[in-house]
Order: structure tokens, then C-alpha cells, then sequence
């Protein structure tokens, strides 16, 4: 294994010893999971770090037994559950390249972007195959299967192989290919190397000092890079671990209430469903000391809910603001002093010596405190490139300085408040983000609401209600006397709403149905 020079451009975060490096520290550490592994289903969901680690050594050596090599790529695109993660792990191990695809992209959608990687591998399982991948021509050199699909070379056929020589790439070297969310269109393959993922780590290793050790409950997509940024930190601190794959707050509750976190993590669209946890029996999180926020803009309601069900004397919530190419790029803890007087558009301040943050007009030039423009950061934790769409990422990119493709401002004293998508924008409203924290805070029976341009570029508020029972017309012509004039809400079910992998709404597909009539 190549030694690195201890020069800061060749530090590397990598995902291949993980496991392995967590181990050897704290072998005994308990991981617990909610439904058995796919690749492993002889096994019970209550493990350990060494269990983990073994397993990713024998993935590591039925991989490279099927023929991996180091460089090639490798599609991990497969129901959703814990073993993506070994899987990515496992294919790190051997130097080749995971990429993760959502087990929520439609056939078609993942069948593209496969058709980008010059016929990679594929990992996969009955359910895809027979699912989203039914009657789709994937262009891949070979598929490997965690169960026993019709048409797949399944992986226990290399079952009991050595385990293989573990083998690193240079830092710089790409090392996992992600997805971006996919809101406005075709998701892009975001590529990561090992140091530009070391310069995300570092700074969120430094967030998570103050609660080492701490049990850690995570539902978080498995394909995306936040998941394994924060895998780094708590597999180093120790924390016992509980990898939730169903968010439905019946199964949560009982498993959180046995388990006590004082560490929880989730998407922001997760954690209002989980604001019925506040209460439940059993007071699930009673103990959970820091909730951790990313992916998207949280409701200050939400954040004081969740703070308020937790009995521990200080505890916060820590957000951050970013993307799949940034990584973090602003963050802010909100304490239950701080969430009484919160404002939803605040995400926060640049992470010192990590990141920075700017605001430009469009004239390109900086725009004075309080002035809207276009949200851009200079980070060390960018990726190295869209694969396929260099031109695409060069138009991101201005001397360094990344457009995040958000509106928003700075304060006199740097904090960034954001204000819409860029996209999703609406002229006779100021911001789309700002109505919907309002009426979220004047209407607490909603789960969620989305407010979206119409036909005629009007505002639509599309709006969910928990238990699906019917919207008030009389609260909602209170809540509203006070706000940008909208047309009539359409009440969907929340299941109703176009999601990405981490739960955002894809607003322009709500109004391509909205304009078509057609709902999922």
C-alpha cells in the first residue's frame, strides 16, 4: 500500500479500511439494524464494528474473485438497505470505483447514467431487476446479484474466497461517484476523489468532538456522501450505531425508545414526519442531545419540537447548508433559546479555514450586506469534475468560486440567509422558502407544503396534511390573509410529492404535473 506523503494535497479520506480501522479501536462497539442485510441474510440485525468489518473484507474478496479491478467501475444500484454500504466499502477495499445510484431512480433515469460509465459493473438484486430495471437496456459488462436474480452472476457463488490484498489510489484519483439530486432534470454523476472527501471530513470531525461516543440513530440516503462523511466521524469516536432503512415513525419509535440516541440524523422532510416522536410512548427522543440537519432547508417549527422533546439540559440541532458537489459549505447550531426566535432562511456561517461564501450580482461582482443574488463558495471539498459534462461543470466554476445555483444575502456580520432556488423562483413572491416556514409555523396539522410557480406563473401551494383528513378552508384563509396572494391550495398526499433520495421535493416536476394533471 503507497505510503502518503504528509503534504495537506495528498491527505485521503478513504472508505476501503473504514470499517476495518474502526475495528481495531473499538471492535465491540454495537451496531444495530433494522431489517437484515441482502448480502448476508443469514445474519441478525445486532452486529458489531468487527462483524462490519469482516463482512467488508468478504464482499471485498468475492468482488475481486468475480474479476474487479482496481480503477474499474462499479454500479451499486439495488433496494435500499444497510449492505450498499458494505458494498461501497468493499469495492473502495479493492481499489476500484463504487458509484451509487438511488433505489429511487426510475429505469430509465439510472439506465442513462449508466450509459456514461463506459460499461461499468453493476451490483444489483432481484427486486431492481424485476422492478425499475424490468425491460431496460442497461450497457454494463457484467451483473453481479445479492440474491438470486434470473440473469445475474449472484455473489454467493464466490462465497469463502481469501481475502484480497487491499489496494489505495492516489488521493487525487477519482474514488466514488455520486449523484446530484436530480430536482431540475437528469441527475449528474458528481466524481469524488479521497483528498477532496478528507477536506469535507476534517471540518465535520471537528463538529462531532463535543458528542463522542454518544449512540448514534441515522436514516439517511446510502448513496449519498454526506452518509459516509458521517460514518468517518462516528466510527472514529466509537458510537454505538442504529442504521434505520424504514423512516415510518411505528417502527422508529420502538426501536429509538430501546436505544436512547443522543445523536439522531435524518432529512430535513424525515424529521417533520418524526415530530409526532416528540410525544410518543416511551419518549424515543428523550436522550438525544445533538440532531444533525443537511440536504435541505429545516422548518424552524420542526426544530423546536424536536429540541423540546429531548430532556437532556443543552441540546441542539446542527444544520448544514451544501451540495453533493460541495459538500458542507455553511453551517449553525440551534440551541432552545436560539429556535424560539429562529429564522428559517439563516443556514449559517462559512466553516472557518474550510470554506467560504459570497454573494454575487449579475454583473458577477460581490453585492453589498442585505443585497439578493446568486449564492456561490469557494471550498477544498469540491468534486473533481461532472462525469461526461465538463462543459457543465466549468460554467459552475469562476475563478474558483462554485455557483451554488441558490438566491440569497449575507448580513453585515457574514451570515448567509438563504432565499429560493434560483429556478423556482416567482416574481409576485419574495421567497417561496420564507411563505412555507410561515404556514407551517400558523398551520400545524401540515406535514408539508410547496409552493410552486402554475401555468401562468402564479403560486400554487400544493400542502400535505398528516393523517390525510381535509384541509380547512377557514385556517387556511386566516393563515393566508397576511400573504402574497396564491391560488387555491391542492391538497396531495405526502406520498403524492416527486422525491430525490434525501427526501427534497422536486418542485419543477410538481408543476409539470400540476400543468399536465398527472399525479404519481
Amino acid at each position: 500500500m503507497r505510503e502518503l506523503h504528509p503534504t495537506l494535497a495528498d491527505r485521503g479520506f478513504y472508505l476501503g479500511p473504514l470499517f476495518r480501522q474502526a475495528a481495531e479501536r473499538h471492535g465491540a462497539v454495537p451496531v444495530t439494524l433494522d431489517r437484515p442485510l441482502d448480502t448476508h441474510p443469514a445474519h441478525k440485525v445486532d452486529l458489531t464494528y468487527a462483524d462490519l468489518a469482516d463482512l467488508v473484507e468478504d464482499l471485498s474478496g468475492r468482488l475481486w474473485e468475480a474479476g474487479v479491478r482496481p480503477s474499474e467501475r462499479v454500479v451499486v444500484h439495488k433496494a435500499d438497505n444497510v449492505d450498499i454500504v458494505l458494498l461501497t466499502c468493499a469495492i473502495s477495499r479493492i481499489g476500484a470505483v463504487p458509484v451509487l445510484l438511488s433505489p429511487a431512480l426510475a429505469g430509465p433515469v439510472a439506465a442513462q447514467l449508466v450509459g456514461k460509465l463506459r460499461r461499468p459493473w453493476l451490483i444489483t438484486d432481484r427486486a431492481t431487476l424485476d422492478g425499475p430495471l424490468k425491460g431496460v437496456e442497461v450497457p454494463v459488462r457484467r451483473v453481479l446479484s445479492v440474491d438470486e436474480a434470473p440473469g445475474a452472476e449472484p455473489l454467493a457463488k464466490y462465497a469463502g474466497v481469501d481475502v484480497p490484498t487491499a489496494v489505495r489510489l492516489h488521493p487525487r484519483e477519482p474514488a466514488l461517484i455520486t449523484h446530484s439530486s436530480g430536482t431540475t432534470g437528469l441527475p449528474k454523476l458528481a466524481v469524488h476523489c479521497a483528498n477532496t472527501m478528507w477536506n469535507r471530513l476534517i471540518p465535520q470531525q471537528a463538529m462531532g468532538w463535543p458528542t463522542r461516543g454518544e449512540t448514534a440513530a441515522l436514516h439517511m440516503s446510502f448513496v449519498h456522501s454526506r452518509f459516509y462523511h458521517l460514518l468517518g466521524v462516528l466510527l472514529r469516536f466509537g458510537s454505538p450505531l442504529v442504521l434505520i432503512t424504514d423512516p415510518d415513525p411505528a417502527a422508529v419509535a420502538p426501536l429509538l425508545a430501546y436505544h436512547r440516541p443522543g445523536i439522531v440524523e435524518t432529512h430535513p422532510n424525515t424529521f417533520v414526519l418524526w415530530e409526532e416522536l416528540a410525544d410518543a410512548p416511551g419518549a424515543p427522543l428523550s436522550r438525544v442531545r445533538s440532531y444533525g440537519s443537511t440536504f435541505d432547508a429545516i422548518h424552524p417549527r420542526t426544530v423546536r419540537r424536536l429540541l423540546d422533546a429531548s430532556t437532556r439540559r443543552t441540546p441542539w440541532l446542527l444544520q448544514l447548508y451544501g451540495q453533493s458537489e460541495t459538500g458542507p459549505v455553511a453551517f449553525q447550531w440551534f440551541t432552545r433559546r436560539s429556535a424560539a426566535r429562529a429564522d428559517g432562511r439563516r443556514v449559517g456561517i462559512g466553516i472557518p479555514g474550510f470554506t467560504r461564501v459570497r454573494i454575487t450580482g449579475p454583473d458577477g461582482r460581490p453585492t453589498a450586506p442585505g443585497t439578493p443574488g446568486r449564492i456561490e463558495a469557494r471550498t477544498r471539498g469540491r468534486i473533481l469534475t461532472y462525469l461526461g459534462l465538463q462543459d457543465r461543470y466549468d460554467r459552475q466554476l469562476h475563478d474558483g468560486w462554485w455557483e451554488m445555483g441558490d438566491m440569497g444575502y449575507r448580513s453585515r456580520l457574514g451570515a448567509l440567509y438563504l432565499i429560493d432556488r434560483e429556478v423556482d423562483q416567482i416574481d409576485s413572491v419574495h421567497s417561496n422558502l420564507e411563505v412555507e416556514d410561515t404556514l407551517m409555523e400558523r398551520l400545524e396539522e401540515l406535514r408539508e407544503v410547496v409552493i410552486v410557480p402554475g401555468a401562468d406563473r402564479e403560486p400554487v401551494p400544493v400542502v400535505c396534511v398528516r393523517g390525510e383528513n381535509p384541509l380547512d378552508p377557514e385556517r387556511w384563509r386566516k393563515a393566508t390573509a397576511d400573504l402574497p396572494a396564491m391560488a387555491e391550495p391542492r391538497q396531495w398526499r405526502f406520498e403524492e410529492l416527486p422525491m430525490t433520495a434525501t427526501w427534497k421535493v422536486k418542485r419543477v416536476e410538481i408543476t409539470r404535473m400540476l400543468t399536465t394533471g398527472v399525479r404519481t
